[in-house]
C-alpha cells in the first residue's frame, strides 16, 4: 500500500521547540507528504518558510504553510488532507493526552493518523474503533517488526565501494538528519549522485528510499539493518556518495549509539554536529549530564579508526554573531573545518566528501 498525500501536521504548541523535529524535518523537505497546514495554538496565524538554507521562517508571508490554532480551525477552512501526522517527539515517545481529542477529530474526518510516538496508537481502543469506523488508517511507524522480517549483520557491507558517511552527533536533537539531507542536495547540485540513508521515523516520513527506524529495532539486529540499507541502496541506486543519518551519541547516557556507523557500516568518514549552546546532554541538566568535549568526541571517534571530516554547529539560542564567535574559537583549537548548516549551507563540507571520491 502505497502511503503518500497531502498532510496537516499537530505540533501540540511546540512547534517552536526541538521536541517538533518530526514537523521540521518535513516542511524542509518530504518526497512522501505534502505538507498544507501545522497545528500549533502557540504560534497560529503566521506562516512557515524556509530561507535559501534551508532555516524555517516564521512569518505574515501567506505563501508560506499556514498555522491553525486547532484542528478544527483547519477542516472550517476546507483544506483537503488525507493524512493528519504526530509532529512533535515527546519524552519517552508517549503521546501527549491533549493530542488524543485532536486526533478523534483527524479519524472522524477521514485523514489516517501518521504516529513516529513509541506508543502504538493501535493499542487504544478509542482511537482504533474510530479508525476503523471511519475506513481509515492509524500508521504506527515505530512498530517493532517480527524476527522473520530483519537481517543479521553478514560482512556484505565490505562490497560496497562508494564513499559512506555518517553525520554524528554529540548529543541528541542536533539537526543530524536536515545536516545529511542538505549535503546529499549540495552533492547532487555539483553533479554527483547521493542517497540518505535514514535510521529514524521522520526521515521514513521525508519518503527516503532506503533506511530502518533504528529505536525501534531489536539490538542483535540493528547492525544488520543498517547494513541492509546501505547494501541496497548501492545496488539499487549505484551513488557516487552514500549519506547516513546518525543518532543520539556515543556518550548520550539515556541512549548512547553510534558504533554501529562505524564499526559495523565501516563508514569512510564522519561529520560531528555539535551544539554550540549546550553544556549537558538533552534532558538530563537535573543529573548534571555533561557532554564531553568536541575535542574528546573526534578523539574517541579517531580510536574506532574513522576521521572526523568537519564539524556542523547548531544553536537555537544564540545570535549569527555568538555563533561565529565561537565557529571561530574551536577552529582554532580543533584542526578540522567548522562550519554552521542553516546559517552558510553546506557546499563547502560536500566539497570535502568529493576529495573522497579522488
Amino acid at each position: 500500500m502505497k502511503i503518500s498525500g497531502k498532510a496537516v501536521v499537530l505540533t501540540n504548541g511546540l512547534f517552536d521547540t526541538k521536541s517538533a523535529k518530526t514537523a521540521h524535518g518535513l516542511i524542509r523537505a518530504s518526497k512522501r507528504f505534502s505538507i498544507v497546514a501545522v497545528i500549533d495554538k502557540k504560534i497560529s496565524g503566521k506562516f512557515i518558510s524556509l530561507d535559501a538554507n534551508e532555516k524555517i521562517i516564521l512569518d505574515e508571508n501567506s505563501s508560506g504553510i499556514p498555522v491553525y490554532k486547532d484542528l478544527n480551525s483547519f477542516i472550517s477552512n476546507s483544506i483537503e488532507a488525507s493524512y493528519c501526522i504526530v509532529g512533535v517527539a515527546s519524552a519517552g515517545g508517549l503521546l501527549p493526552d491533549e493530542m488524543k481529542s485532536e486526533l478523534l477529530l483527524a479519524l472522524n474526518h477521514k485523514m489516517s493518523i501518521i504516529n513516529g510516538l513509541h506508543s502504538m496508537l493501535n493499542s487504544d481502543n478509542e482511537l482504533s474503533s474510530c479508525a476503523k469506523k471511519n475506513s481509515v488508517i492509524i500508521h504506527d511507524i515505530r512498530k517493532i517488526k517480527s524476527r522473520k522480517e530483519l537481517s543479521f549483520w553478514s560482512g556484505e557491507i565490505a562490497f560496497v565501494k562508494c564513499p559512506k558517511v555518517v553525520v554524528m552527533g554529540t548529543d541528541c536533537g542536533l539537526g543530524k538528519r536536515t545536516t545529511a539531507k542538505m549535503v546529499v542536495d549540495a552533492l547532487i547540485s555539483k553533479g554527483y549522485s547521493a542517497e540518505m540513508i535514514y535510521t529514524g521515523q521522520t526521515g521514513w516520513m521525508q519518503g527516503w528510499d532506503h533506511g530502518f527506524i533504528f529505536d525501534s529495532t531489536l539490538n542483535d539486529f540493528v547492525s544488520g539493518e543498517l547494513e541492509k540499507a546501505v547494501v541496497g541502496c548501492y545496488k539499487e541506486k549505484n551513488p557516487d556518495f552514500i549519506l547516513i543519518e546518525g543518532q543520539a551519541a556515543l556518550r548520550n547516557p539515556s541512549g548512547p549509539c553510534g558504533g554501529e556507523f562505524l564499526v559495523s557500516c565501516d563508514v569512510d568518514g564522519v561529520i560531528l554536529q555539535h551544539s554550540a549552546e549546550r553544556k549537558y546532554f538533552d534532558g538530563w541538566e537535573h543529573v548534571e549530564a555533561i557532554i564531553p568535549s568536541v575535542e574528546s568526541e573526534i578523539n574517541l571517534i579517531n580510536a574506532y579508526g574513522k576521521n572526523v571530516l568537519a564539524i556542523a554547529l547548531s544553536s537555537s539560542k544564540m545570535t549569527a554573531e555568538e555563533l561565529i564567535a565561537y565557529k571561530n574559537l574551536i577552529s582554532k583549537s580543533l584542526d578540522k573545518p567548522v562550519f554552521m548548516p542553516l546559517e552558510e549551507g553546506v557546499d563547502e563540507i560536500a566539497d570535502i566528501l568529493i576529495t573522497l571520491k579522488k
